[in-house]
């Protein structure tokens, strides 16, 4: 068993192949898990990695289907559990998001603990596990690691895609206790920077619907972090041994409004949205620590280099033209 055999699930996404690009590049042999290893869509931008050809292999396994990581993980030493469904308009948000996402995250850790070999997983959590439980939010509120979001009060708002990552951090903490398995979670904010993959992701399409001769922009507030530093936080959250529980990631908080004006300064030629969908106060802006994510060695890239990485990434992939 080689100290530097790790496994990556759901290794095609946006953060997931970032993360086996980095641990290709530190030396790590990666075992990642696709649900289709054929389709070019999912696998032909992973193979394209350096050092694929030597020490990236591919696993079929599907998040619904128990036992199915048993041999992708089986002699492991570190698992990245990546593997979760991000959509906001689910038609059956039980089927389409909460199974897979807490259903998915137990057969992770069931075949985690059924192999003697691992000694640590990260998971893949998120800012909407954090942060959504009716405390109110405004330029003096810092949120960090000890916030948790309320299942009740996601149901409520139909906050499905929220409340399939706060139940999958909560099934996953509850399991990694019962069964000794050593967890810890990555809680990034919207992730945005350069893709891998050739396909377009949710948080990629924020800035993408930005650019792309949209007349508004949204009225919300986001939680800014670039791709590369979560990537690398799963790395050295999993290399450090003092490294436990929870970190939180985000570089900014900013509302669109700020995202419009820094896109309208680094592209003067591009027509951006001029006004705001609604009419409504423009939502808080609050603070989420960075304390935790710099005790791992991190310094965030600022929000203006992710959003010109961003569009730069997007016209490269054909996504905007301009």
């Amino acid at each position: 068993m080689s100290d530097k055999l790790v496994c990556v699930t759901g290794g095609s996404g946006f953060i997931a192949s970032w993360l086996v690009k980095l641990l290709l590049q530190r030396g790590y042999t990666v075992r990642a898990s696709v649900r289709d290893p054929s389709d070019p869509k999912k696998a032909e931008h992973l193979r394209a990695l350096d050092r694929a050809s030597e020490r990236l292999h591919l696993f079929k396994a599907d998040l619904l289907e128990e036992g199915s990581f048993d041999t992708a993980i089986a002699g492991c030493v570190g698992v990245f559990h990546t593997a979760s469904p991000v959509f906001y308009n689910a038609t059956d948000f039980q089927s389409e998001l909460i199974e897979p996402a807490v259903k998915g995250t137990l057969n992770v850790l069931k075949s985690c603990a059924k192999a003697s070999s691992v000694k640590r997983v990260v998971m893949t959590s998120s800012m909407t596990a954090v942060i959504f439980n009716g405390r109110s939010l405004n330029p003096d509120v810092v949120v960090d690691e000890t916030w948790y979001s309320d299942p009740d009060f996601c149901t409520k708002n139909k906050l499905w895609y929220h409340l399939s990552k706060t139940l999958a951090e909560e099934a996953a903490w509850k399991f990694s206790k019962e069964n000794g398995v050593e967890l810890l979670t990555i809680n990034p904010g919207m992730v945005i920077g350069p893709l891998l993959q050739p396909t377009i992701n949710l948080s990629s399409a924020c800035i993408c619907n930005l650019v792309n001769g949209s007349s508004t922009f949204p009225n919300s507030t986001i939680r800014w972090i670039n791709v590369k530093d979560v990537a690398m936080a799963h790395i050295l959250a999993y290399e450090i041994p003092s490294a436990n529980g929870r970190y939180c990631l985000v570089e900014n908080v900013a509302h669109n409004s700020e995202v419009v004006e820094i896109i309208h300064k680094l592209y003067p030629s591009i027509p951006v949205p001029g006004k705001c969908a609604d009419d409504n106060p423009f939502e808080a802006i609050y603070q989420v620590s960075k304390e935790k994510a710099r005790s791992l060695g991190l310094n965030l890239i600022p929000l203006e280099q992710s959003v010109k990485e961003t569009i730069e990434s997007l016209k490269e992939k054909g996504f905007v033209t301009f």
